[in-house]
């Protein structure tokens, strides 16, 4: 039976997914997921191979093909002026071939990250390295200046340097009210799958599961070091980031997961599932919006709405959107109980 583009994109991601997670039996997980032979999923590796998007390492093991470049900037020399440049010079082509979405992000992220270097840190260097495989793109910008959870912590006159990081990430705080609005940095960390800032000690991290840790790090040196990743695939778009927190005001008793923006394909397995459910009990009620994605495993229905919710049965499930595919997959899960 002859696979339709999208399902074959879905297979692909899949077996790189597995691959970057360091997998040593992706023939038999590929396999056992989509109900294929080893035959034909040592077609699609061979095909990667072919393509140079992974390599073989050893009998049953891959590895996706990465590269790296590194920039430096100087501010003496007048290359810490204007954010534009440092995007268009180090990210610009890399993400040419992207959807519009993607760039959209990569370019108000890299544009917020770089200006507070050029504004806040008073540093003389900056270093811009990119990372870049075939799922995702990564950016890390470091300075020596001025560590930014110093800075707030002295600006505001705050007790410890966790307090600072509580009162970053909260949004709209900012040192310079003149020229920012304190946005830049809480924004970003939404919009990007993995995003990290290092400094005085202190690592703050998130992820697109909004799974956020503050822990501390052997490493005093000064400056300021933001680590940002996005998937080369992801339907998340500036927009809907903006957009979902354009009222914070009241409490919040129910939130919406837009599935098609957390996975680049059709979510199928439970461990996905058990990720989107992090933290869900903070709610009353959690709807699930599947708009715009074409179909979903078992393995993904039946933890979240019948394991997750079993376990959970004060929070309020609802599915919105759901096409006829993931419709049946939904009550075939539920009805099946």
């Amino acid at each position: 039976m002859k696979l339709s583009k999208e399902k074959k994109q879905t297979i692909i991601l899949y077996i790189l997914d597995k691959i970057s997670a360091g997998s040593k039996s992706v023939s038999k997980e590929v396999s056992e997921a989509f109900g294929m032979s080893p035959n034909t999923v040592h077609t699609y590796l061979n095909e990667l191979i072919d393509d140079n998007i992974i390599t073989k390492q050893k009998r049953g093991e891959y590895k996706l093909v990465t590269i790296q470049e590194t920039y430096d900037f100087k501010r003496s020399q007048g290359e810490l002026s204007s954010d534009t440049i440092v995007y268009e010079s180090c990210l610009d082509k890399k993400i040419s071939h992207l959807s519009e979405n993607i760039k959209h992000i990569w370019a108000y992220a890299v544009s917020e990250m770089v200006n507070n270097v050029i504004d806040h840190s008073t540093a003389e260097n900056m270093q811009v390295i990119i990372t870049q495989n075939y799922l995702r793109t990564g950016v890390i910008i470091s300075d020596n200046g001025v560590g930014i959870f110093e800075k707030i912590k002295n600006h505001f006159a705050l007790a410890s340097l966790d307090e600072a990081i509580c009162e970053l990430f909260k949004g709209k705080l900012t040192t310079d009210k003149e020229n920012h609005s304190g946005e830049g940095i809480f924004f970003t960390s939404k919009m990007m799958d993995t995003f990290l800032i290092a400094s005085s000690g202190k690592v703050f991290a998130t992820t697109k599961y909004n799974n956020e840790q503050v822990f501390d790090l052997n490493d005093s040196s000064s400056g300021t070091c933001v680590v940002m990743s996005l998937s080369n695939f992801t339907n998340r778009t500036a927009k809907e980031v903006f957009d979902s927190f354009s009222d914070t005001d009241g409490a919040f008793t129910t939130t919406k997961i837009p599935i098609k923006s957390i996975f680049d394909s059709a979510p199928i397995s439970r461990s996905q599932a058990k990720r989107v459910c992090y933290r869900l009990d903070n709610f009353e009620e959690v709807i699930f919006d599947f708009d715009n994605v074409s179909w979903m495993g078992q393995g993904f229905a039946h933890q979240i709405f019948v394991v997750y919710q079993n376990a959970h049965p004060n929070v309020k499930l609802i599915p919105i959107n759901m096409n006829d595919s993931v419709a049946s997959m939904y009550n075939h899960v539920v009805n099946s109980d």
